[in-house]
């Protein structure tokens, strides 16, 4: 049997970095962005053709598609060198910065700083690719996840923080005790039309939907940059399947960007770039909203929102030490406010604003 490789570009920003996928096709070697568009015409071509054309038509039509697995860089400022120093996360005691809502210090200052709770970062730790950003602790250039991995600390310093880099395609492992967090600043992207059962995930992805789908992780997806409904297809045709793969899964949630942290005077509005819920109720379920002050930090996305909720749910799960995954997403969701959002809509905003604050109040978890 002949096989055709698929070449895969990593696209990281303005880079790319070339994979090999291989599929059992009964055809010419394909570019990826060929294979893709192409299957489909093939397999129309087949019923027309000799048989060994239709059986590769066939083939073709039946083929798993992979993903392109990127961060959304276009909003951030590059540097040519990295910061002599990388933080995995914060050393010195919690200390608040601007862009944080107020409610953090509220809850540190009650004891809750993310205490056995360990956040897995999925994310680029070994690209060239350095972002210059200042999360108030001095001017730094520093890999996306880096840049993710320190901001989730800042709001959880004491959580534990694992780093796994998204270019191995490995399975991500989850701490053996405690509350597990997986925070996902990324997307996996594809032509739009495609079903889930065409997709080929790697293991590192097959294993994030299967915490999420069993429950096992907190995970703490950010939405995308596209201004799009969540899973819907953007301006060029491609649609996030990561975002598709997650929809009705029980312990994920879908983070957009709100331009401020909102109060009931100085109300927030969602990012002219962030994705929104749309109209499928089951993502509106899922769906929470942060304030990314991106002309603070220069960190601008919704990448640098999700790794807020993950701190959040690190620091839910400090004070409610028995509460499962499922639990701790569900009270963030359920504790969002709506009354900090100008025109809040469950179409465009899901459930509201993240409220660690509301998150804390109850004396006991359902």
């Amino acid at each position: 049997m002949q096989k055709t490789h698929f070449s895969v570009i990593m696209v990281i920003g303005a880079f790319a970095i070339s994979s090999t996928f291989v599929a059992p096709l009964h055809a010419q070697p394909l570019s990826f962005a060929t294979s893709v568009q192409s299957a489909a015409g093939l397999a129309k071509a087949g019923s027309a053709a000799p048989a060994g054309v239709a059986k590769a038509g066939a083939a073709a039509a039946n083929a798993k598609i992979p993903p392109v697995r990127r961060n959304d860089e276009t909003l951030l400022k590059f540097s040519p060198l990295r910061s002599a120093k990388a933080p995995s996360k914060t050393t010195s005691s919690p200390q608040y910065q601007t862009w944080m809502s107020a409610e953090i210090a509220d809850a540190w200052n009650a004891g809750f700083k993310g205490q056995g709770a360990t956040i897995t970062v999925v994310d680029d730790f070994s690209s060239s690719r350095f972002i210059t950003g200042n999360l108030g602790t001095g001017s730094q250039s520093l890999r996306h996840g880096e840049w993710t991995r320190l901001e989730a600390s800042m709001i959880a310093p004491s959580a534990t923080m694992a780093s796994h880099d998204f270019n191995s395609g490995r399975t991500v492992a989850l701490a053996k005790t405690g509350l597990n967090i997986a925070n996902l600043s990324y997307g996996m992207f594809a032509k739009s039309g495609y079903s889930l059962s065409q997709i080929s995930w790697s293991a590192q992805e097959t294993s994030l939907i299967n915490y999420a789908t069993n429950g096992s992780a907190v995970v703490s997806k950010a939405a995308g940059n596209d201004a799009v409904a969540v899973g819907a297809s953007n301006k060029a045709g491609n649609t996030d399947y990561l975002n598709v793969a997650l929809v009705g899964t029980q312990s994920a949630l879908f983070v957009g960007a709100l331009d401020r942290n909102g109060t009931t005077t100085q109300k927030a509005n969602l990012a002219s770039y962030s994705n929104f819920a749309g109209s499928d109720a089951a993502v509106q379920r899922q769906f929470l909203t942060v304030g990314v002050r991106g002309d603070l930090t220069n960190l601008y996305g919704t990448s640098f929102a999700a790794p807020i909720v993950s701190g959040y749910a690190a620091v839910l799960g400090s004070k409610f030490t028995t509460a499962t995954p499922t639990q701790i997403a569900n009270r963030l969701l359920d504790t969002a406010r709506t009354d900090t959002i100008n025109g809040y809509s469950a179409s465009i905003h899901g459930r509201g604003e993240a409220s660690i604050a509301r998150a804390l109040a109850p004396s006991s978890i359902d």
